[in-house]
């Protein structure tokens, strides 16, 4: 039998429910051929690390101004889930603790800390607390498009927390780069990859997720390059329908 490629739900299963809440993330894990799940995580005004992916909350919210100007409490009175349709008027965002609550020994995670180095100094103490409570060191990726947060984490971490680089650009340094973080783990714009690039990640040992991969041609396209690379989509569906076909 054709080996599948693993399914990773962006923002969870975010066709079918608002990204990043909990409906979006249940979804996903009532879905047992999804292997991950990714979302995004920022802070609160009192340091709760709260999942939701743009820094202002006027997109996916009834809330203004930008996510750490409010508290933890005041953001969980929000409502994250009307802008995606009325069926989830009142959907809240989530915090982190609850998501690892709910995925916990269910699927992994692909957490990616929405930092820049300026904005949120302490999301990476943060989160690591609640990986160590929740004893997720063996469930989770912590990535970032900051590769200052990766080398903080590993560091905090002592390295039992598995990190990974975000990037939508190909440069031919990447796996040099991806060594000086302590990173073994790559989450790529899945248009930048091809046989060569792809078999310089394997060759240093890099594990690859393609994002965001919505069309089941560039699914089959992606699928094709290595069964190995992780196809993170908002549509598991399609991913589910290319991955049959490639098996007929």
């Amino acid at each position: 039998m054709t080996k599948r490629n693993p399914c990773a739900a962006h923002r969870g299963w975010s066709s079918r429910a608002p990204e990043n809440t909990m409906a979006a993330i249940g979804l996903a894990l009532s879905e047992p051929d999804i292997d991950w799940i990714e979302i995004d995580v920022q802070l609160s005004k009192d340091y709760v690390p709260v999942v939701i992916h743009d820094y202002k909350l006027r997109r996916t919210t009834n809330g203004k101004g930008k996510v750490n100007d409010w508290t933890a409490a005041e953001l969980a009175m929000l409502d994250a889930g009307s802008w995606f349709s009325p069926l989830y008027r009142n959907e809240p965002i989530p915090t982190l603790e609850a998501v690892f609550q709910a995925a916990k020994g269910k699927c992994l995670l692909n957490v990616e800390l929405k930092t820049d180095g300026v904005r949120y100094p302490l999301i990476e103490e943060q989160v690591l607390q609640l990986i160590r409570r929740w004893e997720m060191e063996t469930g989770v990726v912590v990535t970032s498009f900051y590769a200052g947060a990766l080398k903080n984490m590993s560091r905090l971490s002592g390295g039992s927390v598995r990190t990974g680089y975000i990037v939508d650009k190909w440069r031919d340094t990447l796996p040099a780069e991806l060594a000086d973080t302590g990173s073994d783990f790559i989450s790529i714009d899945y248009r930048k990859l091809n046989k060569e690039r792809v078999s310089r990640l394997n060759a240093a040992g890099v594990q690859i997720m393609a994002w965001t991969v919505n069309e089941e041609k560039a699914i089959r396209k992606i699928t094709a390059l290595d069964s190995d690379i992780i196809i993170c989509t908002n549509y598991p569906d399609r991913w589910r329908s290319a991955a049959a076909a490639a098996v007929r």
